[in-house]
């Protein structure tokens, strides 16, 4: 039984193969419906229970939907209508349940101790839809997307403008560490990476950029990302923050430092006006639609990296 909690879990060899079959099952589909089954159906017959603690579009429809195109069926559990730790049922006996009704559990959740707790209790995987510490599938789909439009990922340059210490950005390291691209890191000093992060990039011989300076954690990059400035459940003063990254944001400007074919990534939703300009989110070098899209291929790939 393999779990999908964090990028850097697994080996470099176990990502590039959930990376290359996602490529393979998509290019597998064109023209069929979207919610058509894949022809080899690998998940008929099962099902998975997938919980959310936190709102969600994107997680919540795209997992939906790649469960149907393996040709399976999903349940969708609000955490205030079930015995999720609450009442006389702890999270224990809930994991108890649900390893014998569903093959496989998908999890959105405010703390990562609950991904973990969970996890050692099921006798079936469980994949992190999110959490406050990681987001992988969504780091994920990101290496697909940019394979995609770029070819391979490998030592090529990244951006991160913002917040440095948030979930995208963790896993964004630990891919930098396991699929070997240069990470830079334009954010403020008090929103620099932990030093938990920085401590296994070290170790993991991670090519790592950390600057305050905008221009120069976008120069040269094939790629430039951004996030939300205000996470959901972020316990901050937001005026305060939102002024701190003021110039980070993400704006034809900066893009121009970039290379001239460099792309746009955001994982949504998105603070238009805010981290991103509207003309860089709806110019040419977007790919964040295509990044939603792939969300359902990066996860069906997952779904079968846990199940085989």
């Amino acid at each position: 039984m393999k779990n999908f909690l964090n990028i850097s879990d697994l080996s470099s060899n176990d990502l590039r193969s959930i990376i290359e079959e996602a490529k393979a099952r998509k290019q597998k589909r064109e023209n069929f419906n979207k919610s058509a089954p894949d022809k080899d159906k690998p998940f008929e017959g099962k099902s998975m229970a997938m919980i959310f603690e936190k709102p969600s579009t994107r997680t919540r429809m795209s997992f939906d939907i790649a469960v149907k195109q393996l040709g399976g069926s999903s349940i969708i559990l609000n955490p205030d209508g079930i015995h999720y730790g609450k009442g006389n049922e702890t999270l224990k006996d809930t994991a108890k349940v649900l390893t014998e009704y569903v093959d496989i559990v998908m999890l959105r959740t405010s703390s990562h101790k609950n991904l973990e707790e969970f996890g050692k209790h099921l006798d079936i995987p469980i994949i992190n839809g999110l959490s406050e510490q990681s987001h992988p599938c969504q780091i994920m789909s990101d290496i697909l997307t940019f394979e995609e439009t770029k070819g391979s990922i490998k030592n090529k340059i990244i951006s991160w403008l913002g917040d440095g210490n948030n979930n995208m950005s963790n896993s964004l390291i630990e891919a930098a560490g396991k699929f070997n691209f240069q990470l830079k890191i334009g954010c403020p000093k008090k929103y620099s990476p932990s030093k938990k992060m920085l401590k296994w990039a070290k170790s993991n011989k991670a090519s790592i950029l950390i600057t305050s300076k905008p221009e120069e954690a976008i120069k040269d990059s094939d790629c430039v990302m951004t996030d939300k400035w205000i996470s959901m459940n972020d316990k901050v003063n937001q005026n305060a923050k939102k002024k701190d990254l003021k110039k980070y944001q993400v704006n034809n400007k900066l893009m121009k430092i970039a290379k001239p074919d460099a792309i746009f990534m955001h994982c949504l939703p998105v603070g238009r006006g805010e981290e991103v300009s509207n003309d860089v989110i709806d110019g040419k070098q977007s790919v964040v639609w295509r990044q939603a899209l792939n969300r359902v291929h990066a996860q069906k790939s997952i779904i079968n990296w846990c199940l085989n």
